[in-house]
C-alpha cells in the first residue's frame, strides 16, 4: 500500500502517450521513405539512407543537440513552431515526442526498406496492365505483402520510443508532471536514492517491453511459417 501511494505513474503514462505519436509518425513517414528507397533509383540515395540511419549509430546526446540547434528558439523552424502555438517547443511534451520519433523511426525504416525489397513486382506489374495507379497498387498489393515485418518494426520503434532517455532528456528536459517520461524518472530516483519507486518504474517499463518484444517476434516473417 505504501509503495502504490509513493510511485508517480506519470511518467508511465507520459511514455506511453509519446511512444504511441511517435510510432504513428514513424509509421506515416517511415514506410514511405522505405518504399522509395526500395523501389526507386536515384543521385544521393545511399547518402539519404546513411543521413536516416544515424540516430541508430549517434551517441543519444549527440543527436539531443542537433535538434537543439534545429528546433531551438533561435533557429527558423522553432520561431515558426512558437508562432503558430504559442510557445517553443523545446521542453515541452511534444518535444519528447519528436525526440522517440527521431529515435525510433531508423528502425522502422530499415526494417520495412528490407522487407519490401524482397516483393515479387510481378504482382504489381500485373496490376498496371490491368489499369491500377501506383497507390491502389501499393495499399492493395505492395503493402499486404510485407504487413507483418512492417508491423514487427513497428513494435520495435514503440519499444525504443518508450525508453529513450539521452535524446529526450537533452531536448524535452526534466520537468515532473509535464516531461518527465519514465526513462529520466528511473534515473531520478536513482540518483535520490529511492530504490523502492526505481523498481517499481524499472519493473512496469520492462513487463510492456517484454509484451512488445514478444509481439514483434510473432510478427516476424519467420514466424509465420
Amino acid at each position: 500500500m505504501i509503495l502504490r501511494m509513493s510511485v508517480d505513474w506519470f511518467p508511465l503514462w507520459l511514455s506511453l502517450r509519446v511512444a504511441v505519436l511517435s510510432t504513428l509518425l514513424s509509421v506515416a513517414v517511415g514506410v514511405g521513405l522505405a518504399y522509395v528507397l526500395a523501389n526507386r533509383d536515384f543521385r544521393g540515395k545511399e547518402a539519404l539512407d546513411a543521413v536516416l540511419s544515424l540516430p541508430l549509430v549517434l551517441p543519444p546526446t549527440v543527436l539531443g543537440y542537433y535538434l537543439l540547434v534545429l528546433v531551438g528558439r533561435e533557429s527558423f523552424p522553432g520561431r515558426i513552431y512558437e508562432w503558430i502555438f504559442g510557445q517553443p517547443l523545446v521542453f515541452t511534451w511534444q518535444a519528447a515526442v519528436l525526440a522517440a520519433f527521431l529515435h525510433s523511426a531508423p528502425l522502422l525504416i530499415k526494417s520495412a526498406r528490407a522487407a519490401l525489397e524482397t516483393v515479387d513486382h510481378s504482382f504489381e506489374r500485373a496490376a498496371r496492365t490491368l489499369g491500377a495507379n501506383e497507390t491502389v497498387i501499393f495499399f492493395r498489393i505492395t503493402l499486404p505483402l510485407v504487413v507483418r515485418p512492417v508491423l514487427a518494426g513497428t513494435a520495435l520503434a514503440f519499444a525504443r520510443s518508450l525508453g529513450d532517455f539521452g535524446v529526450t532528456i537533452m531536448l524535452a528536459g526534466n520537468i515532473p508532471g509535464r516531461t518527465q517520461t519514465i526513462a529520466v524518472a528511473i534515473y531520478d530516483a536513482v540518483e535520490a536514492g529511492n530504490g523502492a519507486v526505481a523498481r517499481a518504474l524499472v519493473l512496469a517499463v520492462s513487463a510492456i517491453a517484454l509484451v512488445v518484444l514478444w509481439v514483434a517476434n510473432r510478427l516476424s516473417p519467420r514466424a509465420a511459417t
